[in-house]
């Protein structure tokens, strides 16, 4: 798909990845809503310095576990830049619990799940009506994580919900070919972001020293394969890893 002047909304873009792959975006052609739930500062300052060296951008209030708010994002999107050809679904949420603690689990269990897996879902949900409108169809792009390919990440429910959402790729996949693609990246650990923060030290020391690489997986790559798989004719349902060499499969 040409991406000079189409619109992508990206969930999480007042993040640190989030505000990347923004960036990319734009640097590609793509006018972009910068979702945010509660970084509405960020997203806003954001968005008037992409604007202010590129194509349009705007910040949109976008909780994924919000029906309304969901509806409200992509409508305003639509309205505000003219079409919607991309989602990008980088929200998400974390806790760093240790894995046989099932009952501190437990009590974030659905609020990961609502954020992690439900949002996503509610997300290409919605804005797949507005895609389908469009003859060249659209793109939708899942940031995941390589918890959910391993028994491992910050929490059980962590893992399930990246678990679910690489499934959730494939699934959506087939529902909504020929004329949407949906692709996922599986990011190992990064440095510099709120999630990663939500580590412990050694999660995060053991997550670099049993890498190939012996380092961060790159928030840039992971921010560029975003924007390739928004140029892909011929790419869907798969999930791609970017972890440094953590994870092997």
């Amino acid at each position: 798909m040409e991406l000079a002047g189409k619109v992508a909304l990206v969930t999480g873009g007042s993040g640190t990845l989030g505000g990347l792959i923004c960036r990319e975006l734009c640097n590609a052609g793509v006018h972009v809503a910068v979702g945010y739930a509660s970084g509405k500062e960020k997203s806003t300052v954001l968005a008037q310095e992409l604007t202010s060296s590129g194509p349009r951008a705007i910040s949109v209030a976008c909780d994924v576990t919000d029906d309304s708010q969901v509806e409200a994002a992509v409508s305003s999107t639509e309205s505000e830049l003219g079409r919607l050809d991309i989602l990008v679904n980088d929200g998400a949420y974390n806790k760093s619990i240790p894995f046989e603690d099932l009952d501190a689990m437990f009590e974030e269990w659905q609020q990961i799940m609502d954020i992690n897996l439900t949002g996503p879902m509610r997300m290409a949900k919605t804005a797949s009506k507005v895609m389908r409108l469009s003859s060249e169809g659209g793109r939708i792009v899942n940031i995941s994580s390589v918890a959910g390919l391993t028994a491992g990440g910050s929490s059980v429910a962590y893992a399930v919900s990246k678990a679910g959402l690489n499934h959730l790729t494939r699934c959506l996949a087939k529902a909504l070919a020929p004329n949407i693609l949906v692709n996922c990246i599986a990011p190992g650990y990064l440095e510099g972001t709120l999630m990663s923060e939500r580590l412990t030290e050694q999660h995060r020391q053991r997550s670099i020293n049993e890498s190939l690489l012996q380092r961060a997986a790159s928030k840039e790559d992971i921010a560029r394969q975003t924007v390739e798989f928004c140029r892909t004719d011929t790419v869907t349902g798969q999930t791609l890893v970017i972890d440094s060499g953590r994870v092997l499969h």
